[in-house]
């Protein structure tokens, strides 16, 4: 009986350090050699990639909020932005735990619902005030609630306002929306794709 106890204890204690140690720290020296960026959190000067933000937040002298840079899906902005006055913590989860609403996931809003309805009312006349004819894309919120990824579509609409509070050319903006649009994953997985963080960086640099 000792015997078969040791053997347990010894077999327990190595699959302890091999597969709890070495397999993990081979793991992430493996993913820092090969996939350094993504293994960091795929992170710029001004954030994570993988994460939208509330561009609208954004000051914009002289302009609206919001309208001097492009604007990813609504999770955080409009009828869904965070107010810590009211200590609601933003996201597109407007369902309520302890007086505080989600922070990200699906609304689960059915298509005859009248908040949903009221909500893609009032992000639609956001968008009228900043000169914009949004697309779907642009009045929805996503699955995840913090989606960093817009459609070519989606940032061409916002070109006339963006132009009129940068000073920018159309002719330019477009040319910039060009080089941010990624392919579908392996050339068929999804559709094409624009990474707002990464435009809003080109664009940046256009204003310099």
């Amino acid at each position: 009986m000792l015997v078969h106890l040791r053997r347990s204890l010894v077999l327990a204690v190595i699959c302890l350090v091999f597969f709890g140690f070495v397999y993990a720290f081979a793991g992430i020296g493996v993913s820092q050699l090969l996939f350094k960026h993504q293994a960091d959190g795929s992170l710029t000067a001004n954030g994570s990639t993988l994460i939208g933000q509330n561009w609208a937040a954004t000051k914009c002298p002289g302009n609206p909020l919001g309208s001097c840079v492009f604007n990813g899906r609504p999770d955080d902005t409009g009828p869904y932005a965070a107010n810590p006055k009211d200590n609601v913590s933003g996201g597109d989860n407007p369902l309520v735990a302890n007086g505080v609403s989600g922070e990200s996931g699906a609304t689960n809003l059915g298509p005859r619902s009248k908040v949903l309805l009221a909500d893609t009312k009032a992000l639609v006349a956001y968008w009228h005030k900043l000169g914009v004819d949004p697309t779907p894309d642009l009045v929805t919120t996503s699955g995840s609630g913090i989606d960093p990824d817009i459609s070519a579509l989606d940032a061409t609409v916002q070109i006339p306002m963006v132009s009129k509070a940068t000073g920018i050319s159309p002719a330019r903006l477009r040319t910039l929306i060009r080089q941010q649009t990624h392919p579908a994953q392996w050339g068929f997985l999804g559709s094409s794709y624009i990474d707002v963080l990464q435009l809003n960086e080109g664009l940046a640099k256009l204003e310099k």
